[in-house]
């Protein structure tokens, strides 16, 4: 037995029978610790991790308080309504309380079978285990919404995908792992005893302010709205927002084929299982009001009268795009050096976007560079900018005025696709220096420190990564 101590309080795992199904890890054979979120353990109140961290965080061996369990829910995939989901390849080791009172869950990532693993052999190889850590770590950086990175391990075993590849598990630390799709899955079979309670625990754990379903449901709208004007302030892609991957409290979830766009396009597509588009940059705004509405429909039971919930909850979703256009400005707004937003400024936002998308600008670079006056080269002919830039100047004065917000809102580094292939294949040949220098460089994004400098540099063209694949 390690002498790990997880302060494990468990609540999810105590629902009725229906909620999860008991589940324990694989064993992985030769379990290696690949990287450890030391300062996130402390936080989470996690002691003596000197000890056999990859045992346990592998699956290998259970740390005393765990009760481990898959859990169940449905999900519309790509559109397409699926019944039963659930955890296939994962399982929630439990929970703790932060210091201030906060839940978490600790779940691992590539574990082995479960109930709801259908064919699946229920684990992950090396790739998208450090796509994830790497990258939710960097977006908590940048200051959006996200499950964390606790660990990655090794297994020692090989997985079969298009060939053999290293398996590995990662630990996910999330506020809950309760989705969009967790309601839709009892709403459907019509359980509506457990709709209830998982309304009721899911209010009392991240919304507890909402006495209603309606007063839920705006929450969560309200939560959705600012995340995604996030994901799009970075150039973020997450590239499979089903329902099942739409956290219920908010947090960015679920990194299988995401990816940060380098040359701006708003219908920019990475993901290879996205055939059509449906969750292009741009789609992301419309597709979260989607999502919304699903999660309504499956709350309309809930209420004794639903022919006046459906009238409530259609106008708390019809209101929902306007609520995100005003998010989205907002941060697009600050990208620019706005803190008060006037009516005339969206034009001049969107003005700069289409003239990036005309001269194929780099999307990070472009805004980093209004900090140092930089930003024409991101453009294929910097002249080109030369208009757009003596209009702003005439909103915002002098960059000196702006500095602090252009800072706060314009990170010099995000995980760029190609620094992510790089990293995942010095890892499949042994080498993890690469894992550790991008987890390091962007824990400080809004910066810019020399040793780091050559991670600004756009893809050259042999670099560029024409599609991101999930992780299944």
């Amino acid at each position: 037995m390690s002498d790990l101590f997880i302060p494990f309080d468990n609540s999810y795992a105590a629902l009725p029978d229906g909620f999860s199904a008991k589940a324990r890890p694989a064993q992985a054979s030769n379990p290696a610790m690949i990287i450890f979120n030391h300062d996130l353990a402390v936080e989470l109140g996690i002691q003596n991790t000197d000890g056999n961290l990859a045992e346990v965080f592998s699956g290998t061996e259970i740390p005393m308080g765990a009760d481990p369990i898959a859990q169940l829910y449905a999900g519309h995939q790509f559109g397409h309504f699926n019944q039963q989901l659930g955890d296939g390849r994962a399982h929630l080791l439990g929970e703790v309380v932060d210091a201030q009172g906060q839940r978490f869950d600790i779940q691992l990532k590539g574990s082995g079978q479960t109930p709801f693993s259908r064919s699946g052999d229920g684990k992950a190889w090396l790739g998208p285990v450090l796509r994830e850590y790497v990258v939710s770590e960097a977006m908590h950086a940048l200051g959006i919404p996200t499950t964390r990175a606790l660990a990655a391990v090794a297994t020692g075993d090989p997985v079969y995908r298009d060939d053999l590849m290293p398996g590995a598990v990662f630990t996910r630390v999330a506020a809950s792992h309760i989705r969009v799709g967790t309601f839709q899955v009892f709403a459907a079979r019509r359980q509506y005893d457990h709709l209830k309670t998982l309304f009721d625990y899911t209010r009392d754990r991240h919304y507890p302010e909402a006495e209603t379903p309606l007063e839920f449901l705006n929450a969560v709208i309200d939560a959705q709205a600012t995340l995604i004007a996030k994901w799009m302030g970075v150039g973020f892609i997450h590239g499979v927002m089903n329902t099942d991957n739409c956290h219920i409290a908010g947090q960015t979830i679920d990194y299988g084929p995401c990816a940060f766009m380098d040359s701006y396009h708003p219908m920019t597509v990475y993901s290879s299982i996205d055939r059509q588009g449906r969750y292009a940059y741009a789609n992301q705004a419309d597709i979260i009001v989607w999502n919304m509405a699903q999660l309504a429909t499956s709350l309309v039971p809930l209420l004794a009268d639903q022919d006046k919930a459906v009238e409530d909850f259609t106008k708390a979703v019809h209101a929902m795009p306007q609520r995100v256009q005003s998010e989205w400005t907002k941060v697009f707004a600050a990208k620019i050096g706005i803190t008060e937003v006037e009516p005339e400024d969206a034009a001049l936002i969107k003005s700069l976007l289409s003239l990036m998308a005309e001269h194929e600008a780099d999307f990070t670079n472009c805004f980093a560079g209004l900090r140092n006056g930089t930003a024409a080269e991101a453009f294929a002919s910097p002249s080109a900018f030369a208009a757009w830039e003596s209009q702003w100047s005439k909103r915002i004065g002098s960059v000196s005025d702006v500095e602090k917000t252009l800072k706060s809102a314009n990170p010099m580094l995000i995980p760029r696709n190609h620094q992510i292939e790089a990293m995942i294949q010095s890892a499949v040949a042994g080498d993890y220096s690469k894992v550790h220098r991008l987890n390091t460089a962007y824990a400080t994004p809004y910066d810019m420190h020399a040793p780091y400098s050559d991670l600004t540099h756009p893809p050259k063209p042999d670099e560029v990564v024409q599609a991101t694949f999930c992780g299944t």
